[in-house]
């Protein structure tokens, strides 16, 4: 089980326990982002080695920090 961390602008559009689709962008550069569909959260930027093969995950936590608010999503890898 992996967790990875997930930027939401705004809150109240998913909830703790959702499953949500995870799609993958790559621009030609080898560097990738992905999206909690539909577009409700986007990651940081991952390389290669470290890309979130699961396309599929469970939310398990919702933060609000002073910088926004996060979903921790747990993948199966």
């Amino acid at each position: 089980m992996r967790q990875e961390r997930f930027k939401m602008e705004r809150e109240g559009l998913v909830e703790e326990g959702q499953e949500v689709e995870i799609s993958e962008r790559s621009p030609s550069t080898g560097r990738y982002t992905y999206l909690v569909e539909p577009s409700v959260a986007m990651s940081g930027i991952y390389r290669t080695n470290d890309r979130i093969k699961a396309r599929k995950g469970k939310i398990a936590k919702i933060e609000h920090t002073q910088k926004g608010f996060y979903l921790v999503v747990e993948v199966e890898e």
